[in-house]
């Protein structure tokens, strides 16, 4: 017995745990854009321990001891970008019915690739809000485990909707069945799809509330889930502790979706005064992808985009954009939300300049990318600021952003979880 418990203990000691040297690193520029304060602050130190941020000061404090240190010199620090509205699975320049040349899993290999361009475009988090067959769950698992490089994700799994609606495959005849693993007609049956898709690791819930441009054969207006399913859809979610996202152009579904308490509304094309009144008092946000008109009505026909849904963009393009500076003068909580795969992901930032062409200043677009999105997305103790105990997801421009956006286009410096994506040329 004695000799046992002998072995056990010099086992227990040859095993122990020994805690490892934390990983610091130090960051330092000209500026850094303070987005919790909307302002810039001259000289910056940021220093990061085991992937989250432990101090935020000036050049001169104190530097712990064998910290690894970077020094940006003379370019402007912010915290990582974040995008509320993207699908890494797809790809425009395959629109339409040129889809179909492809496999199923043709469209994972798409999310790698899409992945590594957003998180090298500055974007450290995004929110996938919507793709089959729970790739956007798979991609999040491999970032994760190491495997691929790519932005914290936020997956809501597929885009849930009615039988004939945006979320649904109205482009085949009744000959050829169709999967239907996202759609309803019922509020029990709604909430079978809530508990389901949350089942396999939906973060957020993706409503497809009305018709849209890119879908055959519904107007892009038109109301299709009706309130009795929103509402149930909504609370079932919530109880559930997630949030829902609605899609939404016309302007009763987009009412209809506020007054059941929705989270955010996506697109938001045709709201109006009564709809920002609804915005306001529910605590919603609005999520315009507005810089996707130009890009759509430039090369969708060439990418296979149908004639009837390049008729549909050009219907409501411009009236997003002035429902977009409507509802910020009107005082709107407002979200950075791209739509990235109806355009090429990785062009993410192309936005920034079109939020503020529409009524934003510098400040605000940024903070709807930033402040505003991890206050949305519930993790503001984990991204959308540099500040003390959130991760250290940093980007960095050369020059300063608050006089010209454009400059987000092309990051020089790119930093997820305190380890360097992309470095300074």
């Amino acid at each position: 017995m004695r000799r046992l418990s002998f072995m056990v203990a010099a086992w227990a000691a040859s095993t122990a745990i020994v805690p490892a040297t934390a990983a610091t690193v130090v960051v330092t520029a000209a500026k850094m854009v303070d987005v919790l304060a909307g302002k810039e602050v001259d000289r910056p130190q940021v220093t990061i321990t085991d992937g989250r941020i432990t101090a935020v000061g000036h050049q001169g404090d104190a530097v712990p001891e064998g910290a690894k240190t970077i020094d940006l010199g003379n370019r402007t620090l912010l915290p990582g970008l974040i995008d509320m509205h993207v699908h890494l699975t797809s790809d425009p320049t395959l629109s339409g019915y040129q889809s179909l040349n492809y496999t199923d899993s043709f469209w994972m290999v798409v999310g790698v690739a899409n992945a590594r361009k957003t998180l090298e475009a500055g974007f450290t988090t995004v929110r996938n809000v919507g793709s089959d067959h729970y790739d956007d769950v798979a991609l999040k698992e491999g970032i994760e485990h190491g495997y691929i490089p790519g932005p914290r994700i936020v997956p809501a799994t597929y885009i849930l909707g009615v039988t004939g609606g945006h979320g649904d495959f109205t482009e085949f005849p009744p000959s050829i069945e169709t999967p239907s693993d996202n759609i309803a007609n019922s509020p029990d049956a709604f909430r079978a799809l809530v508990r389901k898709v949350h089942k396999y690791g939906a973060e957020v819930i993706k409503v497809a509330m009305t018709g849209g441009v890119l879908s055959k054969g519904d107007s892009v207006g038109a109301e299709q889930v009706s309130p009795a399913e929103i509402q149930a859809i909504v609370d079932e979610a919530h109880r559930l502790g997630m949030r829902v996202a609605v899609h939404a152009h016309g302007t009763e579904g987009i009412n209809d979706a506020l007054r059941a308490g929705v989270d955010t509304i996506e697109h938001a094309s045709l709201a109006d005064e009564e709809s920002f009144k609804l915005a306001k008092a529910h605590g919603a946000w609005f999520d315009m992808d507005i810089y996707d008109d130009d890009y759509i009505l430039a090369e969708g026909a060439k990418n296979g985009v149908f004639p009837e849904s390049m008729a549909k963009e050009k219907m409501v393009g411009l009236k997003q954009r002035q429902t977009f500076r409507a509802a910020h003068a009107a005082g709107v909580k407002m979200l950075f939300g791209t739509d990235g795969g109806v355009y090429p992901n990785g062009f993410n930032a192309r936005q920034f300049a079109t939020m503020v062409q529409w009524g934003m200043t510098p400040i605000e677009a940024i903070q709807a990318s930033t402040k505003n999105a991890a206050e949305a997305l519930d993790k503001t103790r984990d991204v959308g600021a540099i500040e003390v105990g959130r991760y250290g997801d940093l980007i960095a421009v050369d020059g300063d952003p608050l006089q010209d956006v454009v400059l987000l286009q092309h990051p020089s410096f790119v930093m997820k979880g305190g380890e360097v994506v992309k470095a300074p040329q």
